[in-house]
């Protein structure tokens, strides 16, 4: 039986193995200090009448950091306030209908995300459609939900003989819940927070409807902004030479990125239960 699983799980890494395998090679190639300072070439492909440059994809990196922080910036402290009034306030028919529309929210697809905040500054905003703030907004949307569940696990981990111990020395509860409730959940909340900023670096789907890409670098808010993902998506599918070898540097990169927020967030969680282990 445990050859067998062995083997399952050999297979279902198989195409992950390949995957990352071809990343790594196809995209390592062309990460050098232009990729990261340089912004997209112009198009061409080895045979063509000129001389063909690699470019880059920094107004890329710079418009997802942006993206990402601003997006977070939103959106965590929102999520979070959900998440206490899910696990410290809530009561009644209310929390059933917030907690039951957030597990909603998180199953949607993500473009539809973006169709809302495109129809909402269509109709609202017309000259912000394609702008860095709507692709934020698009982003912060798919973090509120997740931001608010992991936010109400982590704060409903926290054992109640800790609230109970505050209360009985006479701590107002609002001060039981920030001083006590929180400090004790804070690895949680920060994993959670983590965890939602990787699953929506690599989105694609709402960008295209809000942030809309741009070929140069840009920090205003109210311009349309580049994304790694966006890099990929359209240069992927181009038959420019230079432009296929950024899209797999944006992708190695966007791995690397990901990949990083996500062992952050592992090696929280795992020093969360070692520490909870150990008072246990």
């Amino acid at each position: 039986m445990a050859v067998l699983a062995l083997a399952c799980v050999a297979l279902a890494l198989i195409p992950l193995g390949s995957i990352v395998y071809t990343v790594v090679v196809r995209g390592a190639s062309v990460v050098n200090p232009e990729f990261f300072t340089q912004i997209q070439p112009i198009p061409c492909s080895p045979g063509a009448n000129l001389t063909c440059t690699q470019g880059g994809i920094g107004n890329a990196i710079v418009g997802t950091f942006l993206l990402l922080g601003l997006s977070s910036a939103i959106a965590i402290p929102l999520g979070l306030l959900a998440g206490i009034y899910l696990a410290e306030y809530g009561k009644g028919p209310l929390v059933f209908a917030v907690r039951f529309f957030a597990d909603v929210m998180t199953g949607l697809p993500s473009i539809v995300m973006g169709l809302f905040i495109f129809a909402t500054f269509q109709l609202a905003f017309p000259g912000f459609v394609f702008s860095a703030i709507a692709g934020a907004l698009a982003l912060a949307v798919i973090i509120i939900p997740f931001v608010a569940r992991t936010s109400e696990e982590a704060l409903r981990l926290v054992p109640g003989s800790i609230r109970e111990a505050a209360l009985a020395l006479g701590v107002p509860k609002y001060r039981v819940t920030v001083r006590v409730v929180l400090s004790s959940a804070r690895e949680g909340i920060v994993t959670g927070a983590l965890l939602a900023m990787a699953r929506v670096g690599g989105e694609t789907a709402p960008l295209l409807l809000t942030a809309g890409g741009n070929s140069f670098y840009s920090v205003r808010l109210d311009q349309p902004i580049a994304a790694m993902s966006l890099v990929i998506y359209n240069f992927a599918t181009t038959p420019y030479a230079n432009w296929n070898a950024l899209a797999w540097g944006a992708a190695l990169l966007l791995v690397v990125i990901m990949l990083g927020l996500s062992i952050a967030a592992r090696f929280l969680l795992r020093h969360r239960f070692h520490e909870q282990r150990i008072r246990g």
